[in-house]
């Protein structure tokens, strides 16, 4: 066993933190951002991540999505955390630019029912229009909506494979999955994470308002690559075996 507290260790900030957080040059490549508590719970008693989380924590939430193509999200999580809209700095759109990216990531929603909050300003104000990722027959009068707020992607089924294969066909490989828990597992389960950003908060809060899900089959393992402290919060980056 290795102690690596209270040494050594160096400060991260910036651009130094986004390099923390590199993408592969080629294929696809995807991510999950998500926060837990010591006891285990995704967000705090008001059921949103915001109250486990912290400015610290949000500084590395920001290098993780910052060079994203897609940020996927089940329709509860965006529901629930109220996503405000997908943009870039200037700075991060040059960047972007010259490595052949759109000036801003682009938010995906997988939803069956279309039943979306559609006042919140994450559709009217992102730099790129949304997606909406939902079956191959969605209620009519629902769809009409989403339309007018949404690009709406027709798939066979809402599996990760389907989800992140429309995703892929769009150009969008560099992808940041920010849950909810179900979906996450999802994408676990079918052996498609590559990566997993794993913030845990000093803090207990119970489980009353963190879902429940069944688990996977089979458990998956990642490798440790690093971690980042700040303030009580420890940030870690673990990714697939074999591929650092």
């Amino acid at each position: 066993m290795d102690m690596v507290f209270p040494a050594p260790a160096r400060s991260v900030a910036g651009d130094d933190l986004l390099d923390a957080y590199p993408w592969p040059e080629e294929a696809r490549w995807v991510r999950a951002m998500m926060v837990t508590t010591l006891d285990g719970a995704a967000a705090g008693r008001d059921g949103l991540s915001g109250s486990i989380s912290s400015a610290v924590d949000g500084e590395v939430f920001d290098a993780v999505r910052r060079l994203a193509d897609a940020v996927l999200v089940g329709a509860g999580t965006l529901r629930a955390e109220e996503y405000g809209p997908m943009r870039a700095s200037a700075a991060d759109a040059e960047r972007r630019a010259a490595a052949g990216q759109a000036p801003a990531p682009r938010l995906a929603v997988v939803s069956g029912s279309l039943d979306l909050p559609w006042a919140l300003p994450v559709w009217a104000d992102s730099t790129l229009t949304p997606l909406v990722l939902t079956g191959p027959s969605p209620d009519p009068a629902a769809l009409t909506t989403a339309r007018e707020h949404a690009e709406v992607v027709f798939l066979a089924d809402l599996e990760p494979a389907s989800l992140l294969a429309a995703l892929t066909d769009r150009g969008l490989r560099r992808v940041v999955c920010e849950g909810g828990p179900s979906l996450l597992e999802a994408v676990v389960a079918a052996d498609l994470l590559d990566e997993a950003d794993i913030t845990l908060s000093p803090v207990f809060a119970g489980t009353s308002t963190t879902p429940r899900t069944g688990g996977p089959d089979e458990v998956a393992r990642l490798d440790l690559v690093h971690l980042i402290t700040a303030e009580g919060y420890v940030m870690a980056r673990y990714v697939r075996p074999g591929h650092r």
